[in-house]
């Protein structure tokens, strides 16, 4: 049923954004376009697919890493499950998968997905945080913008570095929120205390693993501003880098259809400076293909994963 709204919220904005631009003149917009960058930014998602892919070899301890094929599986299958599941629980389904074939045991998978997820938002934070430093735009919502950001990454930062903040985090977050997520705080917690204990321990993988996440992020942004020069948008890549994080963030709250809608709207908004309505527009379904063509990549091996989601289903209901 939440799926079903967040759908439909997804729609409305769409709607609501597309009666007001007059949907027709996206066409023009694509058909303008270059297609030697269109094909170079679309393209990128093989190797972010592939540095993804063995960014999470190296989270896994050397005797139980897979081979780069099912690294790279695990990443397409998660990216499906993530557009069709609520709340990316695809990225949940990958620790279960890791755990069922035997790559590592059910906690370890648990917060090995949960360092991965830290280490992308901790990046995505670094380069919103860079750009909007340098932005020369320094009105009232962009400097309470950037010190949000900068208190985020602060605080993320602490929370990796050191296990007396988090511990605090946590205890704070239980008294806080309500007693229904107490369970699943509880496992965070858990996984979280493994994780920095387990990364702590090899400071050359935990540098390894954080480089990449800061070089895989660099390469989204950079996907984004090849999208503004496909549709002919010339755009400061320094721009690019201060803005497109703030509608990647927009995407993640939980209201909509894997961001679809609120990222939409918000690349209208912050780019509304450096690219007319249409034009945005089109960025914004270009956006949602960076989500939509690893899924499309992952289709033909979700067979082979079906009984062990079906497992993890039936496990989580009779809890």
């Amino acid at each position: 049923m939440k799926r079903l709204l967040a759908l439909l919220v997804s729609l409305g904005i769409l709607a609501v954004i597309y009666w007001r631009m007059d949907v027709t003149r996206l066409g023009p917009v694509f058909r303008a376009c270059d297609p030697v960058w269109m094909t170079l930014s679309l393209g990128m998602v093989v190797p972010l697919t592939l540095a993804t892919a063995w960014r999470l070899g190296q989270l896994m301890p050397c005797g139980a890493r897979p081979g780069p094929a099912e690294l790279n599986r695990l990443i397409l299958v998660a990216s499906v499950l993530n557009l069709i599941l609520p709340s990316k629980m695809g990225d949940l389904a990958k620790a279960w998968f890791m755990k069922e074939r035997g790559h590592v045991g059910g906690g370890q998978a648990f917060a090995l997905v949960v360092f991965e997820k830290a280490c992308d938002m901790l990046s995505l934070l670094l380069w919103c945080a860079f750009g909007l430093l340098l932005h020369p735009e320094k009105n009232v919502l962009f400097r309470t913008m950037t010190a949000c950001v900068m208190a985020g990454l602060a605080g993320g930062i602490l929370m990796l570095g050191s296990r007396g903040f988090s511990d605090l985090a946590f205890k704070i977050s239980r008294r806080l929120l309500p007693k229904k997520w107490g369970l699943g705080l509880a496992r965070l917690e858990t996984a979280w205390r493994e994780t920095h204990d387990f990364f702590w321990r090899d400071r050359a993988r935990l540098a390894r693993v954080a480089g990449t996440s800061v070089c895989i992020w660099f390469l989204h942004l950079l996907q984004i501003w090849m999208f503004m020069l496909a549709l002919r948008a010339h755009t400061p890549l320094l721009a690019s880098l201060a803005l497109s994080p703030l509608a990647i963030l927009a995407g993640l709250l939980p209201l909509t259809f894997a961001g679809v809608g609120t990222r939409d709207a918000a690349l209208i908004f912050f780019f509304r400076h450096q690219l007319d309505t249409p034009t945005a527009a089109a960025l914004g379904i270009l956006c949602t293909m960076r989500y939509v063509l690893p899924a499309i990549g992952g289709l033909p091996f979700i067979p082979d994963y079906l009984p062990g989601l079906r497992t993890m289903k039936k496990q989580d209901v009779d809890k």
